[in-house]
């Protein structure tokens, strides 16, 4: 099974998630105009700011997904690869300031992913029944 990015895990988004938390209104939409961080985590990461994902065109046939409601988004990027919720599996509190980047970078629309190295942590399934079955041995 192969692992899901996070969100979170990109640079910035955890120090912007933490903010949220302290702080609500910084989690809102609007909070982009008072707090230039936000947006400057955004191109940092996707070449691409909230407000340039929202002004760019949409390809023909594209199916709105950055405005579904956030349940659906969640189990839709799970579907393409990646985790937008905090380690309660809830929906990040920042998740409204990235989502429409990450919606076109994923489609190759704007903006790019940013590279993360394959993550080369053995499996600790397979770790464990190796130790397992060394235990058999020995037996």
């Amino acid at each position: 099974m192969e692992r899901l990015r996070r969100l979170i895990d990109l640079p910035g988004v955890a120090d912007l998630e933490y903010r949220a938390l302290l702080k609500r209104e910084f989690a809102e939409p609007e909070a982009r105009a008072e707090f230039p961080e936000i947006d400057e985590c955004s191109a940092k990461i996707f070449g691409l700011t909230a407000g340039e994902a929202e002004a760019h065109p949409r390809p023909a046939g594209w199916d709105n997904v950055e405005n579904r409601p956030v349940p659906q988004q969640v189990a839709a990027f799970e579907a393409e690869g990646w985790d937008v919720t905090d380690d309660r599996r809830r929906p990040l509190r920042t998740f409204a300031h990235f989502n429409q980047q990450l919606w076109l970078a994923l489609r190759g629309v704007a903006g790019s992913l940013p590279f993360q190295p394959e993550d080369t942590t053995p499996d600790p399934w397979g770790s464990s029944l190796a130790a397992e079955a060394k235990r058999f041995r020995k037996r």
